[in-house]
């Protein structure tokens, strides 16, 4: 077997395949659609709403520390294997969570689903990784970024609006079918090749040891919290103000649209802007759209807010996603599943200790927060990058 260091400056193709985009869309569509339906679940299974944010937090815990073992089998087995059977599996534990007929089997359910879901997004960038040329990655990694952000502005508008029109437990019903038709049409996806593996923690290790990786997974750690914890709220944030459930998710879909837009931005800069500079216009983004939002918490607030965000995202996670694919090469997928395990772990942490504050009304003070928090996370990551050298 080959070993899998940066692919040549040559290859085949720049874009990621139709399958793996579509895959990528379904796992971020279930993964979004969540944050305008928290209120609906709360009043629907007669629970407060700091003890309903579970049915979000557990799905990103579980996202976030099922990464490694992805990582490492993704790495042994095969990146298209892993992800066709987690997707079988994600979508039996969907169908349960439509159908459950209580709070602790809801959030059982969505831990599974978070769990197995979680193999897509990271196995997908380790095959980007496999497959294109590092001159080329970033530009790649956009397109794919554009399809999960498309599965999430659909989430967050059609969860909304699916939600309050039909039923919150359709929304959970729809990714699960579309995840089998993914399995299904993964099947003609050729496997990268692979480097060899000694033993399953050989990989593990040769990561744990280098000190810029430690240094990325951090990053991700606090921008999951930052951006994606902290953002779950925003829907349930105008929905305090009187904000219906499908408007509510409808402006959150901004966010959808902001990582589509801006994603095409990024790449078009790519060439022409260095990747520290991508990050701290990420990160000018993600400060500014929280700082607004902490300061009134309107419809039209909210969604300028999202649209920054989106940007964020853009700018600085695609910087940092790439640099996680090339930290360490000679064991791609294991880094990649750790740095999208901090991501979510991050996420789940500022979820769940956002859950009391927001069952108090206190989003302003958590919009900030996440605000000042963006200031040294952009610092560290630009500072990080920019003296980081790429391994020959």
């Amino acid at each position: 077997m080959t070993t899998c260091q940066d692919p040549p400056d040559a290859p085949p193709a720049a874009r990621p395949p139709a399958a793996l985009s579509a895959a990528a869309f379904v796992s971020s569509f279930d993964r979004f659609a969540i944050s305008p339906m928290l209120v609906l679940i709360a009043a629907g299974m007669g629970a407060p709403l700091a003890t309903t944010v579970a049915v979000a937090s557990g799905y990103f815990l579980a996202y976030g520390l099922s990464q490694p073992v992805w990582g490492l089998l993704s790495d042994r087995i095969g990146r298209v294997r892993v992800m066709r059977a987690t997707l079988l599996v994600a979508a039996a534990a969907g169908l349960v969570a439509a159908f459950a007929p209580g709070l602790t089997s809801l959030i059982a359910a969505r831990v599974v689903a978070g769990a197995c879901f979680g193999a897509v997004i990271p196995t997908s960038l380790t095959y980007v990784g496999d497959t294109v040329a590092a001159g080329q990655r970033q530009r790649a990694l956009s397109d794919l970024m554009a399809a999960t952000a498309l599965g999430t502005a659909l989430a967050t508008a059609a969860g909304g609006v699916l939600a309050q029109v039909l039923d919150w437990r359709v929304v959970f019903a729809v990714p699960a079918v579309f995840a089998v038709a993914c399995s299904f049409a993964l099947r003609g996806l050729p496997e990268p090749p692979r480097a060899p593996v000694a033993g399953m923690g050989g990989h593990l290790r040769e990561v744990l040891r280098e000190r810029w990786a430690l240094l990325v997974f951090g990053l991700a750690f606090v921008e999951g919290a930052v951006l994606l914890g902290t953002m779950t709220l925003l829907a349930a944030a105008l929905q305090s103000k009187g904000v219906s459930a499908a408007t509510a998710g409808l402006a959150t879909a901004a966010y959808g649209v902001g990582v589509v837009a801006f994603s095409r931005l990024v790449k078009a800069l790519t060439r022409r802007m260095p990747v520290w500079g991508l990050i701290a216009a990420g990160g000018a983004q993600i400060c500014l759209g929280y700082g607004i939002v902490a300061g009134r918490i309107t419809l039209v607030t909210v969604m300028v807010t999202a649209l920054l965000l989106g940007g964020g995202w853009s700018f600085m996670h695609s910087s940092l996603q790439t640099w996680a694919t090339s930290v360490v090469p000679q064991a791609r997928g294991t880094a990649v599943s750790l740095f999208a395990g901090a991501l979510f772990i991050g996420s789940s942490f500022a979820a769940s200790a956002a859950g009391p504050p927001a069952q108090h009304g206190r989003y302003a003070l958590l919009f900030g927060i996440a605000a000042l928090a963006t200031i040294p996370l952009t610092v560290a990551a630009v500072t990080g990058r920019r003296r980081w050298q790429a391994p020959s």
